[in-house]
């Protein structure tokens, strides 16, 4: 079977009203509008995480440094999981028109990215042994058993190809009239890496 790459877009919306049941009701309805619309982008169900919200009262300070109750902000966080990269422009302009607030991050995944980290890892740890070995050999001596191991960090990092020529994504109302240019979203890689720590025994010849 061979690697997948899937997109992971995350999303918020929010709401101020006068109570926190219509913050929470407006809020839900177009959550509810999104997630109607997912058949379109092949999605279901287990490929979305909507469950959380929260409520909140929203002050301001008024004359005489007055606490005033503006209303109350609810919000939600969602998580959508795309399987085809070539929808994900189409699926952010479908979710900034049922009025999702903001799209906060969008990550580039891998089918087999446990055993690719996994990799990354093996071969921090050859290379650590490796690069001591060297120094311990520039000193005149060899590397022993291990003393200790400190932390280890694991990333990956999602690359694109550019995206010359293509305007910026602005909801303002000064775009109104001008000629709309899609967004390309082109992808290149996944780069996996690990990094860590290692103190060896020195035995000097």
């Amino acid at each position: 079977m061979g690697v997948s790459v899937y997109t992971v877009v995350y999303l918020e919306v929010e709401s101020l009203k006068a109570s926190s049941a219509e913050a929470k009701n407006d809020v839900d309805d177009r959550v509810n509008k999104l997630l109607l619309g997912l058949g379109k982008f092949n999605v279901d169900e287990k490929n979305v995480s909507a469950s959380s919200i929260s409520t909140a009262p929203e002050y301001s300070f008024g004359d005489n440094e007055k606490r005033v109750l503006d209303g109350y902000r609810a919000s939600r966080n969602l998580k959508v999981t795309l399987n085809n990269l070539e929808h994900l422009n189409a699926f952010m302009d479908f979710a900034l028109s049922v009025q999702l607030d903001e799209i906060t991050r969008v990550e580039l995944k891998s089918s087999k990215e446990a055993e690719l980290k996994n990799e990354a890892r093996a071969l921090a740890v050859a290379d650590a042994k490796e690069r001591g070995s060297l120094l311990a050999n520039a000193f005149g001596a060899t590397i022993g058993k291990i003393y200790s191991i400190g932390s280890s960090t694991d990333d990956s990092i999602g690359r694109y190809g550019a995206n010359n020529g293509i305007e910026r994504i602005e909801v303002t109302g000064s775009r109104m009239g001008k000629p709309q240019v899609t967004g390309q979203y082109l992808q290149e890689n996944i780069v996996f890496s690990a990094s860590i720590s290692v103190v060896f025994d020195l035995d000097v010849k």
